[in-house]
């Protein structure tokens, strides 16, 4: 699967272009693919919200860590703030991810 990036100032794949190749490689019409797409991340964000880590095989999972509160410093004034605990998403790649990435690299000398 190969897609162009449209645009140098941001290289990534947007879910205008997953929806375009959904269309053009399964040959679901440009509705019903934008629609597949928005459902398939509205689960995965209902998922996370709920504290379920998302599992995606050959490409990596998505969790829920909770990290404490903790001292921090405003870089401008020096002053001390304090940082709220809060809920963030990781994510790690999976190995045929990483082997895949790696694999474009030359070996090293």
């Amino acid at each position: 699967m190969e897609f162009e990036v449209d645009s140098l100032e941001t290289p990534a794949l947007t879910k205008a272009q997953l929806g375009e190749l959904l269309f053009e490689q399964i040959g679901l019409n440009k509705r019903e693919s934008k629609d597949m797409i928005d459902a398939f991340f509205n689960l995965m964000a209902d998922s996370l919200v709920e504290g379920t880590d998302v599992k995606i095989s050959g490409f990596g999972n998505f969790q829920i860590r909770t990290k404490a509160p903790r001292p921090g410093r405003n870089p401008r004034t020096g002053e001390a703030i304090p940082i709220q605990a809060r809920r963030v998403v990781t994510f790690h790649a999976s190995h045929k991810l990483k082997e895949q990435i790696q694999g474009d690299l030359p070996a090293p000398v």
